[in-house]
């Protein structure tokens, strides 16, 4: 990965950021400081068992975890975790500012700026390989976040996408973190445009916070609408021998254009299961082919946690 990148004829400097940095598995910890996810119902992890994830997450291979300021005490938790493993020099930490209420540039500057420093402190680092925007809305404010690049805070900035309503001016960013599944259709037309830009992309909600694999009827009534769509992927996976979870996993890791699958876990035995399940490989042609036949345009409200509560 180049140092120095080249569009729309600006020159932006990341300092070394390097591809190998990102294991094809990034590790997210939402779930360590939150309890988090439609399918949760043993709530946050204890201490011991993030240690025994992030133990085998990195004896496993996976060499990048992804957090955020706003996941409660998700960075105090990984920090004193990476510390106690002895960890801290042999992982790739990608975190994320908070929702920007600033004005002006300057009031932007400094509330990233004091915003990146205590995300630095909680996780007992002196810099992040990468911070994001976590809110794209503020999009705009991200040559502003590119300042910390310069200041030795980050190592290359970027953004995390909800929606498909920023993919035009979200191309001149470095590194995209966004949501990607195979009922998720949203960024079809956008992975070229990934691949041409040399963009790092992160995709995340691989099971769409356990929908996708979660008994049938626990799926409550709003979101009744994906159970005919799951039925046929299930039909489809069983005919090719594997689990309704192995393809929504395969089918993410199919996908050339991403960089790194972001799943979380609630336990070692669950790192371990989506390390085997990596080691499978892309699916093959035939069964993309008919996954990709057999899911419809779902709406935003459906594919988009953000908008359930509009589902009932």
């Amino acid at each position: 990965l180049s140092d120095r990148h080249e569009h729309s004829g600006r020159r932006r400097v990341y300092g070394e950021v390097r591809s190998s940095m990102f294991s094809k598995l990034m590790l997210g910890t939402v779930q360590f400081g939150l309890e988090y996810g439609i399918a949760n119902v043993s709530g946050k992890p204890s201490f011991e068992r993030v240690c025994e994830i992030l133990r085998t997450a990195h004896e496993g291979g996976v060499t990048a975890l992804d957090t955020a300021a706003a996941y409660g005490t998700s960075e105090e938790v990984v920090g004193a975790a990476l510390e106690r493993l002895g960890l801290r020099d042999a992982v790739t930490v990608v975190s994320k500012v908070p929702p920007i209420e600033a004005h002006t540039d300057a009031e932007a500057e400094q509330f990233i700026e004091q915003t990146v420093l205590r995300s630095l402190q909680r996780l007992h680092l002196e810099r992040l390989t990468v911070c994001l925007l976590h809110r794209e809305d503020d999009l705009r404010f991200l040559p502003v976040l590119e300042k910390m690049v310069g200041k030795g805070l980050i190592g290359g900035a970027g953004v995390s996408l909800d929606s498909d309503r920023f993919l035009g001016e979200a191309a001149a960013a470095r590194f995209i973190q966004l949501p990607y599944n195979v009922v998720d259709r949203r960024f079809d037309a956008f992975w070229p445009t990934a691949q041409k830009n040399d963009i790092r992309l992160f995709s995340r909600s691989v099971y769409l916070q356990g929908l996708l694999v979660m008994p049938e009827e626990k799926i409550r009534p709003g979101l009744a609408e994906v159970i005919p769509v799951r039925r046929r992927l299930e039909r489809i996976a069983l005919e090719a021998g594997c689990t309704m979870t192995e393809l929504c996993m395969r089918y993410v890791l199919s996908n050339p254009a991403v960089t790194s699958v972001l799943t979380g876990v609630d336990t070692a035995g669950q790192m371990s299961e989506n390390l085997r399940l990596a080691t499978l490989g892309p699916l093959s042609a035939d069964v993309l082919g008919r996954v990709r036949e057999c899911v419809p345009g779902l709406p935003e409200s459906l594919v988009r946690p953000a908008r359930w509560n509009t589902r009932g």
